[in-house]
């Protein structure tokens, strides 16, 4: 059985920020905010693969294409947030959290739930817009129906 496309780009969203972040923590980098929000970076790739190849196919109603990238988005993110639950609790719990910066999220002590919400949030919110930001350059050969 073939996975969809949205399915499997999502997916990978979340394989390739779960190496990003594991070779960060190996590294030492962990604890570099600024580097952390360059995963916005594989997204919006796979945001793009999963839009560029509907348009490919023909797939050229825009609402279609715009929820199929956000699915994508939304996809690698719930399933990277799970992850990181589960590799925050494994290193350690709310330890783990109060060595990375506290000035990333909050600037204060949250725990590992309310740090996984904080970046779910965000997450969210990214995906959206990243999906958007895409959809612009896309536009042209797509149509409203």
């Amino acid at each position: 059985m073939k996975l969809q496309r949205e399915l499997k780009n999502g997916v990978f969203v979340f394989i390739e920020i779960g190496i990003y972040f594991l070779a960060m923590d190996l590294l030492g980098l962990a604890d570099l905010y600024y580097l952390r929000l360059l995963n916005i970076f594989i997204v919006l790739y796979f945001v793009n693969q999963t839009i560029h190849s509907n348009i490919k196919e023909g797939k050229n109603d825009y609402l279609q294409n715009v929820f199929a990238g956000a699915f994508t988005a939304l996809l690698g993110v719930f399933l990277s947030i799970i992850g990181l639950y589960i590799y925050i609790n494994y290193k350690g719990g709310e330890t783990y959290i109060h060595n990375l910066s506290d000035i990333f999220l909050t600037g204060s002590k949250p725990s590992v739930t309310q740090y996984c919400i904080g970046l779910l949030f965000e997450g969210i919110a990214s995906s959206i817009i990243a999906t958007f930001i895409l959809m612009q350059y896309w536009k042209r050969y797509t149509h409203a129906d």
